[in-house]
């Protein structure tokens, strides 16, 4: 397999193109940017000296990967950004790397859809078969775990986390933790409510399992206990269920709170 770059495209001296990278018309790929193998950069795609891409990342225009952060501590620091494999990163979506204080790296994982006009700010950390819906926003030091739902127009605060497979419905403004396994909707009044049992069915997660987070939520946020009373009693009753275990030990590792149903 050859690479192919447009006479219209811009690669600088230094990139490292893989096997079968297509370079589309009106790129820029800077010096130090590392593409691996069958990525395609339809047209109008800037790829910062500090980004990484792994294989088979299809990249739509006018996106932008590894470029400075809109932190106003920053001050030019070597920083990266990192995209794992089989990514489809629609147009206009903005990819920011990480900062000095943060941890020096913004990562979105593989298998992931980033819809138009996506934004994954500095320090994030980014997991795998995630959807970042239209005009999504995280913004700095924001982690979202795996196989979740970001809903057009949401916003995560920064520091927030985004639990595995959470659903946010469009419009969300996260200020807490969103709680894995759960749909999370609101703007103002923002809640939990309940299990996101469509979208985990459609991963494979069994009815008893289900049914056991239904259950969980229910005594977390449904029958008046207080948060530690809520979390001992769901735990005694369906702890040994691994996704119970998994929801249970998010509230409990939470800095910021979590948002209740």
């Amino acid at each position: 397999m050859t690479v192919r770059i447009h006479p219209l495209a811009l690669v600088e001296p230094g990139a490292e193109l893989g096997e079968g990278v297509e370079v589309g018309p009106f790129c820029v790929v800077e010096s130090g940017a590392r593409i691996g193998d069958r990525c395609l950069l339809r047209s109008h795609v800037v790829v910062a000296g500090s980004a990484e891409l792994g294989s088979d990342n299809e990249v739509y225009p006018h996106t932008t990967l590894g470029l400075a952060p809109q932190d106003l501590k920053y001050k030019g620091e070597p920083t990266r950004f990192v995209l794992g494999d089989r990514n489809v990163v629609r147009e206009n979506c903005t990819l920011h790397r990480g900062t000095g204080e943060g941890g020096g790296i913004s990562t979105v994982g593989s298998g992931n859809l980033l819809q138009v006009g996506a934004h994954v700010a500095h320090d994030c950390l980014v997991g795998n078969d995630n959807v970042l819906g239209h005009q999504s926003s995280l913004a700095g030091h924001v982690t979202v775990g795996n196989g979740c739902i970001v809903g057009a127009y949401s916003a995560v605060h920064q520091f927030c986390r985004v639990g595995d497979h959470a659903f946010m419905g469009g419009f969300t403004v996260a200020t807490l933790d969103v709680l894995p396994f759960m749909r999370t909707v609101g703007t103002r009044d923002v809640k939990s409510y309940g299990v996101n049992a469509v979208g985990l069915k459609r991963r494979g997660f069994t009815d008893a399992t289900i049914e056991a987070l239904k259950k969980a939520h229910q005594i977390l946020f449904q029958a008046g206990h207080p948060r530690d009373q809520g979390l001992e009693l769901a735990e005694r009753a369906y702890g040994q269920v691994p996704e119970v275990a998994a929801l249970l030990a998010f509230i409990r590792e939470s800095p910021r709170g979590v948002h209740r149903g």
